[in-house]
């Protein structure tokens, strides 16, 4: 399904990538997409720089592709010739009110999945916060068992923040109690800086999360420690949900965001692991957050926020074009990635 009709990318409406805007629950069970855009305008939870709540705007108007164009060099694929997608819009979350605000994404997020069961959400945020009523309910969809790979500087697991058991701090581990996610199914990578503190890392241990800090990527090297936290996250689920802080890359990178870390991944590297993460498992959805505009004026940070949407797109359609089994390295063939590699892409 395409929204494309000859525009270029900067006219008409911007929806991600020119596709239909689609929100009423018929039209939605209608259109039964493969996967559908959902934007999560939030921030009320942030602890130090805002505006993530203009993420979802900012990430939806950086595309410099139309639809009909949206052919993946890599991969050589047209993914729009495998998948159907749909721009449902945003979820009400009212300024000020953190618990309407998430009770507003899991009420989008409940209704898109009523409508189309089989659909994969891809959240556009918005801080980390939302994380917790977007996975939990992706994860609650029919008792689904789902891990989470999550790229990020930070845990995110504290108990509280300033108080507060709400924030961008928190929620990982909000659902981990609230049983949503087993913790030993829950694993991170990128974490490094100053925080949390030993008593979070304490606990994220007794439940057995798998982290991976940027030390350890430097001393083995990110394909050996990607390979490793693909393999945990299938140590269990049959499904994944994938969040992407985009703090996770260095500021060179990222720099519009609430909380940047020096010395991350670059984009590269985050792309082509969204790319192989999504290709090797069964993805039940994923969101994109810290997304701050504000603070990027060059507009990179949702540039690649952007890609990371479009990356999954493409190994989702890679995956459908293969019969949607397991990823598999294929025979050298016309169509495939020779020139890059697509078994390892």
């Amino acid at each position: 399904m395409a929204g494309d009709r000859g525009h270029p990318a900067y006219s008409d409406i911007s929806t991600f990538l020119h596709l239909p805007w689609v929100f009423e629950p018929a039209a939605i069970s209608t259109a039964n997409p493969d996967f559908a855009i959902v934007g999560a305008p939030f921030d009320v939870a942030v602890t130090h720089r805002p505006g993530a709540r203009f993420g979802p705007r900012a990430i939806r108007g950086a595309s410099n592709l139309t639809v009909g164009s949206f052919h993946h060099l890599g991969f050589r694929i047209k993914p729009f010739d495998y998948l159907s997608g749909i721009d449902a819009g945003d979820a009400l979350c009212p300024p000020g009110d953190l618990q309407r605000g998430h009770d507003g994404i899991r009420a989008k997020l409940t209704e898109l999945l009523a409508a189309a069961p089989n659909c994969i959400p891809m959240v556009l945020g918005g801080d980390h916060s939302i994380t917790y009523p977007s996975a939990a309910t992706v994860a609650d969809h029919n008792d689904r068992r789902v891990g989470v790979v999550h790229f990020d500087a930070h845990a995110d697991a504290a108990d509280e923040s300033w108080g507060v058991s709400l924030s961008h701090g928190t929620p990982m581990r909000r659902l981990i109690d609230g049983g949503h996610v087993a913790g030993r199914n829950f694993v991170q990578i990128g974490l490094r800086g100053y925080w949390p503190p030993p008593e979070t890392l304490e606990w994220m241990s007794e439940k057995g999360m798998r982290s991976h800090f940027m030390s350890e990527i430097e001393e083995r090297g990110f394909d050996s420690v990607l390979k490793e936290a693909i393999e945990q996250a299938l140590d269990g689920p049959d499904m994944v949900y994938l969040s992407v802080d985009v703090d996770v890359l260095d500021p060179a990178f990222a720099p519009g965001t609430g909380t940047p870390e020096p010395g991350g991944l670059d984009a590269r590297e985050l792309l082509r692991a969204v790319r192989q993460i999504c290709r090797q498992v069964k993805l039940a959805g994923l969101d994109v957050v810290e997304v701050s505009p504000p603070y990027d004026p060059s507009g990179i940070t949702a540039e690649v926020a952007h890609r990371v949407v479009c990356e999954a797109i493409s190994a989702l359609a890679v995956r459908r074009r293969a019969g949607d089994g397991p990823a598999l390295t294929p025979n050298p063939s016309p169509d495939s990635a020779s020139l890059a590699g697509e078994g390892s892409f």
